[in-house]
């Protein structure tokens, strides 16, 4: 199991910038209606808990279809319909595309040069396109798929809608409606499930099926994370001390940007998806860390400074990895100022290097906390996704704020839907216009 290890968050490791066992104490009261509220799923959007024990027989046919039948597999997604899938396959099938087939490509944004590179990349004859919203309204998503429908069609004729996959709502939609006018083939997002929180849905678990990942390895991870965090006793799980941690941070000690430091390449992509889960829930009434994604060692040389000696308005949260899988021996070259390294290898280095970092923190007075994971694979995967999304559902609840919706997300929305013409968003059109007119009149500008 991943343990976790929050020594360094306390004051008698990090003096006034940590916390003491009577601040933790002090929530124990709201922790337990909170720890009620759960066990009790008193918000619908906490269907999230319940994922591990769905059933994947019909994601892995699929994808044993897809498998058999394509060379190209492209998922069009944004938010965490794409950081969440991105985050499995760089985890876990790491240069995926470089010896795997169906090549995978992710398309999570509305740049055209992206997409135009993309299909010059694939061979449309030969591509599954995943659409994934489950509203079916995301315009992003949208927009790249009538790119697509129409450029499979051109490839494909009448049979174009062999070769789409709708994740949508079950339901209702846009895409609903159009997947089963089309026919299309369909995996379900259970209506209660947010965005943020769908990794552990046909969202994430399609893409890592068609990579040959094992799903039910990364199920059983979050399954055994859940229940290692299912008691009410404060103590002993691990996601309540987490979110009480982070909230005292925050109330407390006002630290209030929230960097992940995992120890591996590999993880880059986690720490993407971790930002947005950690932003768009906890970011509301004033309150939420910004989160920072970062990575080491490399970030050691570019943000670490700043950790250091600029403002004390941190908190680190660092992944250690216990075993890399492969080593490579540091080579036994005579060069008399890099003795020191003989006999050493690169794991232990960047074991030394986490290690080293934590220390320096820590003499800095800097708070952190480490997450200790045995391995990267598809069963540990598992346990670090439920454990952070567990963690920011209490940690917003202790803020007393719903952290399963995203209010501010959606006046951008709007405003976009206004200037791209939209029927019923003509009022949000009117306040561009105006907005263009004062931008345009500005004094402010050189």
């Amino acid at each position: 199991m991943i343990t976790f290890d929050f020594t360094n968050m306390m004051s008698e490791a990090v003096g006034r910038n940590g916390v003491n066992t009577d601040d933790i104490n002090s929530l124990k009261e709201q922790l337990e209606i909170i720890h009620s509220d759960i066990v009790k799923r008193r918000l619908p959007e906490m269907y999230f808990l319940d994922l591990p024990n769905q059933d994947t027989d019909d994601i892995n046919a699929m994808a044993d279809n897809i498998r058999s039948s394509s060379k190209y597999f492209l998922l069009l997604g944004i938010g965490g319909s794409a950081l969440g899938p991105r985050a499995l396959l760089d985890a876990l099938k790491p240069f995926y595309n470089l010896n795997h087939s169906p090549k995978i490509f992710i398309y999570d944004n509305v740049d055209p040069s992206t997409l135009t590179t993309i299909l010059s990349l694939i061979d449309l004859k030969k591509t599954v396109v995943n659409v994934i919203t489950k509203s079916g309204s995301t315009v992003e998503t949208m927009s790249s798929f009538l790119i697509l429908i129409n450029a499979l069609k051109k490839a494909h004729g009448k049979n174009f809608s062999k070769w789409i996959i709708a994740t949508t709502d079950p339901e209702k939609g846009i895409l609903r409606e159009i997947a089963e006018k089309e026919n299309f083939k369909t995996l379900p997002i259970h209506p209660h499930v947010v965005g943020r929180f769908s990794v552990l849905t046909p969202v994430g678990l399609l893409t890592a099926a068609v990579a040959g990942i094992n799903i039910k390895g990364i199920l059983k991870g979050a399954k055994d994370m859940l229940m290692k965090c299912a008691g009410e006793n404060l103590w002993k799980n691990p996601a309540y001390i987490c979110g009480a941690l982070m909230y005292l941070m925050e109330e407390k000690k006002k630290k209030n940007i929230s960097v992940l430091l995992p120890y591996s390449d590999r993880l880059k992509a986690f720490s993407e998806w971790y930002c947005q889960l950690w932003a768009e829930s906890l970011g509301k009434n004033n309150k939420g860390q910004t989160p920072y994604p970062s990575i080491g060692v490399t970030d050691q040389h570019s943000q670490l400074q700043m950790w250091m000696e600029g403002p004390k308005d941190k908190v680190i949260t660092f992944i250690d990895i216990l075993d890399y899988g492969d080593d490579i021996a540091i080579y036994d070259e005579d060069i008399k100022s890099l003795g020191y390294l003989k006999n050493h290898t690169l794991g232990e280095l960047i074991r030394a290097e986490q290690e080293a970092t934590e220390l320096a923190l820590v003499k800095a007075g800097m708070p952190s906390m480490r997450l200790n994971v045995p391995k990267i694979d598809a069963y540990y995967m598992g346990q670090l996704f439920l454990f952070f999304e567990l963690v920011t559902a209490v940690t917003g609840m202790l803020h007393g704020i719903n952290p399963f919706n995203q209010p501010g997300v959606e006046e951008g929305k709007n405003l976009t839907y206004g200037i791209m013409g939209r029927k019923g968003y003509e009022d949000k059109k009117k306040e561009v216009v105006e907005y263009r007119k004062k931008i345009k009149n500005s004094k402010y500008k050189i």
